[in-house]
């Protein structure tokens, strides 16, 4: 099945992009109340906001935004129906293409601290260990 990474064009495909954002990063972690679908940063200039489609079905959503060589991958989801089938680590590949044809050599992301070791298969690593337990780690790798 075709894999795509494509920036939302419509107002469908904004409000599937912020539904699965909100259900997996939000709701998921009772945190739906915060979520703010009309945050200044989503669309910011650098900013690309991105659903990631398998074949014709959206399956996970990802924003890069780019500071000079380095691309910060933020608030990468997949669907929680479709997890663990690939798309994760085809969504990281299709956004480190985008940021390679950008200029970027380096990616950075902050990573929740269960998702650690998938970001660590999928060849990041942590600069430095975690200075607050339960926040975010950071991690890059280099393009």
């Amino acid at each position: 099945m075709t894999e795509s990474l494509r920036e939302p064009t419509s107002d469908e495909e904004w409000a599937i992009y912020h539904s699965i954002r909100r259900r997996v990063l939000f709701e998921l972690r009772g945190l739906g109340h915060t979520y703010n679908a009309n945050h200044p940063d989503e669309r910011r200039v650098g900013h690309h906001a991105f659903l990631f489609w398998s074949g014709t079905v959206p399956v996970g959503v990802i924003r890069v935004d780019i500071n000079g060589d380095t691309a910060i991958f933020r608030r990468v989801a997949i669907r929680d129906d479709v997890q663990r089938r690939g798309h994760g680590r085809s969504l990281l590949r299709a956004a480190e293409e985008f940021a390679r044809s950008m200029g970027c050599t380096r990616i950075e992301s902050h990573v929740d601290p269960g998702a650690v070791g998938f970001y660590e298969r999928c060849g990041f690593v942590r600069p430095a260990p975690r200075a607050n337990p339960g926040t975010t780690n950071l991690m890059t790798k280099p393009l």
